[in-house]
């Protein structure tokens, strides 16, 4: 029988917006934490939704499975409430500008002073420290910054941004490992602690092979288009109907794959006979290839050249790609009932736990959970009527 999700019992209060923030929360409440998304009464979402009562696409995307509190933090009386809710939290993460935490008495000093246990997890655009930390970071920025953009596209194309926003996705899925490493170490010591990243930090550590090249060769790679900057044949090829990927990972590979294509000649080409000349030559190659591959269509080759081991795929539009037997199989297009769409779409669970899975609820309606949140902290109704009236609570 299932257990409960594995961060069952874990309370964060999320002072997030936008995207990298939203989404780290979502990834801890998709694996049981209760997470308390605390919305402004003033403009609650605003920059995402224009707060009307149909949520956009931006905020439905990174904001499941949470309960959604409206706080006004400029009423002293919203304060503290704020503050009651953190005094009982094992996390609290926000995406400000470094130094406003501080400014509104939320840093982790001021908060692990009252709550030794308490984990703060922070996200900005370029860290708590450097020349850029006050400047303020959206993903296009921190993809230019991070050299991702000078390794993307081709070179007749120029710098080529990711098509979607990365940084601000793998800062909140760093945020969400930091937390849980916090969380783990608390195990040991008792005693939470302070976890930080940027959007420029997530990029430039998954840099890889990119960052491999300019250590190697003091050189900054040049982008490679769709193709792999180390391996060739590996990229997009041109069968007679439309592109699709090939990858030929070995010199195995690399031999059978001519043979198939009906091209045995090519390993002996002296311009391909190594994984070096062959990625020296990849234009030229490429165009052998192309000749080749137009004797029949996409399909063809992909059923072809997986029945031999290579491996071989479509590129999918992403409503291809929802309509694919495997993304049913695995559980990536998820549906489920909402009382404003009527129902709610949403992408699966890449992580599937054998014996505690994670468990996604629908995005909440705009404070939709504001009275049960803060009759669950000690108010009564008198004291959310009085609150409201206040201007504290919405």
């Amino acid at each position: 029988m299932p257990q409960p999700p594995p961060l069952s019992g874990i309370k964060v209060v999320d002072l997030t917006r936008y995207l990298a923030g939203p989404f780290c929360t979502q990834i801890l409440g998709d694996y049981g934490a209760d997470i308390i998304k605390v919305e402004p009464v003033e403009n609650a979402r605003g920059e995402l939704g224009g707060g009307s009562a149909k949520d956009s696409y931006f905020f439905l995307s990174c904001n499941r499975s949470k309960k959604s509190v409206r706080i006004s933090t400029r009423n002293p009386a919203g304060m503290a409430a704020l503050n009651k809710l953190i005094d009982t939290a094992d996390v609290v993460v926000d995406n400000y500008r470094p130094g406003v935490m501080a400014a509104m008495g939320l840093d982790y000093e001021t908060l692990a002073a009252r709550n030794p246990r308490i984990i703060t997890c922070s996200i900005s655009g370029f860290g708590s420290t450097g020349p850029l930390r006050d400047f303020p970071g959206f993903d296009q920025i921190a993809q230019g910054m991070s050299g991702l953009m000078s390794v993307t596209g081709t070179v007749e194309s120029g710098p080529t941004r990711v098509g979607i926003a990365i940084c601000d996705l793998l800062g909140g899925i760093f945020s969400a490992q930091g937390i849980l490493l916090a969380l783990e170490a608390r195990h040991r010591s008792g005693r939470g602690q302070r976890v930080e990243t940027s959007l420029l930090e997530s990029i430039v550590s998954i840099l890889s092979w990119s960052a491999g090249i300019y250590f190697d060769t003091g050189k900054t790679p040049a982008p490679a288009g769709n193709h792999h900057p180390l391996s060739s044949p590996h990229g997009v090829f041109h069968a007679n109907d439309r592109p699709f990927n090939i990858a030929v990972g070995n010199e195995a590979m690399w031999r059978k794959f001519v043979k198939i294509i009906g091209r045995p000649d090519l390993a002996e080409d002296d311009r391909f006979s190594s994984p070096g000349g062959r990625v020296k030559n990849r234009t030229a190659l490429t165009a052998e290839i192309d000749r080749a591959l137009a004797s029949n269509d996409a399909q063809y080759w992909i059923d072809l050249l997986n029945r031999e081991g290579i491996p071989s795929g479509p590129i999918l539009t992403v409503e291809e790609m929802f309509k694919h037997p495997q993304t049913a199989a695995r559980e990536m297009l998820l549906k489920m009932p909402h009382p404003v769409l009527g129902e709610f779409q949403t992408t699966g669970l890449a992580v599937k736990l054998g014996d505690t899975p994670g468990k996604i609820t629908r995005p909440p309606l705009v404070g939709e959970h504001t009275d049960e949140v803060l009759l669950a902290h000690g108010y009564s109704a008198d004291d959310l009527a009085r609150l409201r009236a206040e201007g504290a609570i919405a």
